[in-house]
């Protein structure tokens, strides 16, 4: 079994769908993160190095065990030639 056909039958549970629903901005943050500096061509060590930090920092952004700042997202924005927004909806 993939990990597709798991998740599908584990978002039938009512209460797994609504969790991970919850989580889904964070979800899309992350893979925004990591497909800009993918298409930078950078690494994540790249990346730190442009911002000042360290590339555990970058690793736990990008696994979501960091919560960022809006601040930092603004320099990292700033760093991938890209701005920050926030929508609320």
């Amino acid at each position: 079994m993939n990990h597709k056909q798991v998740k599908n039958i584990l978002l039938k549970n009512s209460e797994v769908k609504s969790e991970y629903d919850a989580l889904e901005p964070i979800y899309e943050i992350q893979k925004e993160i990591i497909r800009l500096r993918i298409e930078k061509g950078l690494s994540q060590k790249d990346l730190a190095d442009l911002l000042g930090t360290k590339q555990s920092a970058i690793s736990r952004l990008e696994n979501g065990s960091y919560n960022p700042s809006i601040l930092f997202l603004s320099k990292l924005a700033e760093v991938l030639d890209k701005k920050c927004h926030i929508v609320f909806k």
